[in-house]
């Protein structure tokens, strides 16, 4: 007679289980990013070794915007074959990956406090 009661009662928790709604909807996620540190400057203005480092890596890009921040890094918007694309370099020409240039912010960031 346990086994039975036994029995019933874990059939009947299962399927309560199922009787449990699930309102998880689906949620679509915008993430709008504002980076205030670049201030648009002409591409004419750009320094000559950041246009040729653009014209040796990407041939066929075409600078559209330019951007230049504190630390005299480059925020480039190129078009490449009717797409368009953003690179970060430095004054030198070199290329920059996103996270570095957040790193240059925190660091120009903690010396502003500390003055």
């Amino acid at each position: 007679m346990k086994k039975l009661i036994l029995t019933v009662a874990i059939l009947a928790g299962g399927f309560s289980t199922f009787a449990l709604p699930n309102n998880n909807l689906p949620m679509e996620s915008t993430s709008i990013v504002m980076n205030a540190e670049f201030n648009e400057v002409a591409v004419d203005q750009l320094p000559e070794a950041v246009t040729s480092a653009v014209k040796n890596d990407f041939a066929t890009a075409t600078i559209a915007k330019a951007y230049v921040n504190a630390s005299e890094q480059y925020k480039l918007e190129l078009t490449i074959d009717g797409s368009s694309s953003t690179v970060y370099a430095d004054k030198d020409g070199n290329w920059l990956e996103e996270s570095a240039i957040k790193k240059a912010k925190k660091k120009d960031d903690t010396s502003s406090t500390l003055e």
